[in-house]
């Protein structure tokens, strides 16, 4: 994400479209030549496809070109194992821990640097393509990136599901306390205006072992089908970078699904099937061995109402009880984020004798399924924070899948982070077969074990 380390633009350069200053080296004359020879995209369609047409010439930069290609084609790495075996160039010039090395500090990468060294102007697009920052607060320009991230973001390896974020949770998502419009970054087409490409960053603030740090959270990186494999994302990653610097803050903090330079630390999914008729007719879970449909929904039935005394919806006069989740989230944190918002995010509290001793919390995010003839879509709750005061943690979480049950959710999703581990097995939670990778970008630390990490991103 850093805008260091790169070469310095001059007038005359027109960066590819990785967003790599290097090796773009043609003589003045020679790009006179090739500016006869360029044919102009006419439409937006001829305009994608020219990332996707291939070599028809043998150069130097065409045969670097085609390694990068080939290095970008390959899958990437879901393993540190695998991820050994790969060179990053993007990420070789980022301020991000080397994939071997050993860490024994807790402590910045570079120095903070003042707004003046900062590079003032966005960085270069290809012809044919522009910045655009995102007015979220448009309907239709909020309708757009919905239709932007719907149609082109994460998917399942089989291309079988998509999250499927509506524009309300995307609002939800993007403009907490603190909120920057400069940090919704979008990549157009000039000619049609057609929204592309698109990056984000929130504030935040989080306490890496015993240190408390200002940062950013980087999220919703989405770039066109057209364009994958392009190297687009190390432009918006090295915008969304400047525009971050200019606010004085240089760190941050992500997450993937892939095997980046370097994971700070590795957490696993954990599915519970509320309905799980549904779930193994759309192929997101399977009958076990042995096992018929009948005997399958006996073994996940949940009562009708949630079990412990006092279990109800937060309101905001609970906050007030100083109920302490977190000393990272301030008073107006914690409404924006767990104040129940219908098909976003749901909180309880346990209340006994007009103390608020518990606390669950958890999101919605459902997923398109691809290809069913009868479902179209999965509603999915994921668990976001929850705190275990005098409810023991197995009766808590039982009653938040109940009342998720009550909500006609499918499925309840929770990571093996936190305390999560005290209830995934007892409350028959599967495990899943990726992993989620958290990164911070100029930062360095030991790794962490999944129980000792505390932070859920949307």
């Amino acid at each position: 994400m850093s805008d260091k380390n790169v070469r310095k633009e001059s007038p005359d350069d027109k960066p590819q479209i990785d967003g790599n200053m290097e090796g773009n080296s043609q003589t003045k004359s020679s790009k006179k030549r090739n500016k006869k020879k360029q044919h102009q995209p006419e439409n937006e369609a001829e305009l994608l496809s020219n990332f996707t047409k291939p070599l028809n010439t043998i150069s130097i930069q065409g045969l670097r070109a085609a390694m990068e290609a080939l290095t970008m084609n390959q899958k990437p790495a879901k393993t540190p194992e695998e991820a050994l075996t790969k060179s990053y160039q993007f990420w070789n010039t980022q301020p991000v821990p080397k994939m071997d090395e050993k860490i024994t500090v807790n402590e910045a990468i570079e120095p903070d640097r003042q707004v003046a060294e900062i590079r003032a102007e966005p960085y270069s697009l290809p012809d044919g393509f522009a910045w655009d920052t995102l007015n979220l607060d448009e309907p239709l320009v909020l309708k757009e990136l919905y239709t932007l991230l719907n149609e082109n973001y994460v998917e399942d390896d089989d291309c079988m599901f998509r999250f499927d974020y509506q524009p309300e949770f995307l609002k939800w998502a993007l403009q907490p306390p603190g909120w920057r419009k400069d940090w919704h970054c979008g990549v157009r087409v000039v000619k049609s205006g057609r929204l592309v490409g698109f990056i984000s960053a929130i504030p935040a603030t989080l306490k890496i072992y015993e240190k408390t740090q200002k940062m950013v959270e980087i999220n919703f990186l989405c770039v066109h089908k057209r364009l994958r494999s392009k190297r687009v994302a190390p432009v918006l990653i090295r915008e969304i970078t400047r525009r971050v610097h200019l606010t004085g803050l240089f760190q941050a903090v992500y997450t993937a699904g892939i095997v980046l330079p370097k994971p700070v630390g590795t957490c696993r999914y954990w599915h519970r099937s509320l309905n799980p008729k549904k779930l193994i007719e759309v192929k997101f879970s399977h009958l076990s061995r042995n096992m018929t449909m009948q005997r399958t929904l006996k073994l996940y039935k949940l009562p009708d109402s949630p079990r412990t005394p006092g279990f109800r919806k937060l309101t905001e006069a609970d906050y007030l009880r100083k109920f302490d989740l977190s000393p990272l989230f301030t008073e107006e944190d914690f409404v924006h984020w767990f104040l129940p918002r219908p098909d976003i995010v749901d909180s309880f509290v346990v209340e006994k004798g007009g103390k608020v001793t518990d606390f669950v919390s958890y999101y919605t995010l459902p997923s398109t399924v691809m290809h069913h003839p009868v479902h179209t879509s999965l509603k999915a709750a994921y668990s976001f924070y929850n705190v275990s005061g005098e409810t023991p943690w197995v009766d808590l979480m039982n009653d938040a899948l109940i009342s998720a049950k009550q909500s006609n959710f499918d499925v309840f999703n929770a990571l093996d982070l936190m305390d999560n581990r005290e209830f995934l097995e007892t409350l028959k939670f599967g495990i899943g077969d990726g992993n989620l990778q958290y990164y911070l970008y100029n930062w360095k630390c030991p790794s962490m074990a999944p129980h000792r990490m505390g932070l859920v991103l949307q």
